[in-house]
């Protein structure tokens, strides 16, 4: 699993790989920092996680890598079905495999044709990737979030 903060659970889950290097004053800190700010996180996924439970995203970045969102989509109860990579290394698909749920579709590289008929065939409730594929999805009626600029 990578060190991600994008969403609650992976926030959790890295601050304590963060901290097992550390002596236990830093853990224990580590804890009181996590129940801080659960209370927080719990009452936005309570907020959201009704609408968004059991819809599906599909990710195509080039910088941001999805495994790095993926997490925080779960937390909201959202499945990513498909996500691929504009310029990836074969660690990035080393790394982002285990994250996956079984039968995601991983592409790269995907021209914008390419995208749009997976997308076409997955039907997914959101997609999520770069300024290239804002218009053509929007223009279909397909949610779209840009995950490059973040604009």
């Amino acid at each position: 699993s990578s060190t991600t903060f994008f969403g609650p659970t992976k926030i959790e889950e890295s601050l304590r790989a963060i901290a097992e290097r550390f002596d236990d004053k830093i853990k224990k800190n580590v804890e009181k920092v996590i129940k801080k700010y659960r209370k927080e996180m719990d009452e936005v996924i309570a907020e959201y996680k009704p609408r968004l439970d059991g819809k599906t995203a599909m990710l195509f970045v080039g910088g941001l890598r999805p495994r790095h969102t993926i997490g925080a989509y779960e937390d909201l109860g959202i499945q990513i079905t498909g996500a691929g990579y504009e310029f990836a290394h074969q660690d990035d698909y080393d790394r982002t495999a285990p994250e996956m749920a079984k039968g995601t579709l991983i592409y790269d590289d995907v021209s914008e044709f390419e995208l749009e008929k997976f997308v076409e065939e997955f039907k997914p409730d959101l997609v999520g990737s770069g300024i290239k594929e804002k218009y053509v999805f929007q223009k279909a009626g397909i949610p779209f979030r840009q995950m490059h600029s973040w604009d």
